[in-house]
């Protein structure tokens, strides 16, 4: 009995990663499928929530906090405000997206290498990593010296959107009012 579960425990972690990223690519998928904003927003926050629990599996625990933190929980939020803010209004939308065919071609390319590496890393799911452990303090100095800026043009890019949707509103606003109804 304790053999059969060292061997289970042994390959938990690879029936969670396939499980994780079968997912993500689901949820990925969806976003392509669903045409209301706000449902590719959740989608969005899905595939999101889902590499969080990648990266936890695959050992970089500061990292999945910080995609579950910063992304699910401030940008989504974020995106989710902004949705709101448009009054999106679907008038004769189109069932499918003209990115459908390229976004299944994707996903087939990508399902097929995850299962790849799964089929290759079943074998031997004891090897020995020839990699140091990425910690806290490497992601610390690489995030101060190499991808401060990249992060600061982030935040300046999302007050753009801010401001651009601000526009849009306010311009459909005056188009409406303008508008004769009737």
């Amino acid at each position: 009995m304790t053999a059969f579960l060292d061997g289970l425990l042994g390959h938990l972690d690879t029936l969670l990663l396939a499980v994780f990223s079968l997912s993500a690519l689901t949820a990925a998928t969806l976003m392509i499928f669903l045409r209301q904003p706000m449902r590719v927003a959740i989608a969005l926050i899905s595939t999101m929530v889902f590499l969080g629990g990648i990266y936890g599996l695959l050992g970089v625990h500061f990292v999945a906090a910080f995609q579950v933190l910063i992304y699910v929980g401030a940008v989504m939020v974020f995106m989710v405000y902004v949705i709101m803010l448009l009054e999106v209004r679907e008038h004769g939308v189109a069932r499918y997206s003209r990115l459908l065919l390229p976004g299944v071609a994707g996903f087939a390319m990508v399902l097929g290498a995850i299962l790849i590496s799964i089929w290759r890393a079943l074998p031997a799911p004891n090897k020995a990593t020839d990699g140091a452990a990425f910690g806290i303090g490497k992601f610390s100095v690489a995030f101060l010296n190499e991808y401060w800026l990249q992060f600061e043009l982030t935040s300046v890019l999302l007050v753009a959107a801010v401001v651009a949707a601000l526009a849009v509103i306010r311009v459909s606003r005056r188009t409406d009012r303008t508008r004769p109804h009737g």
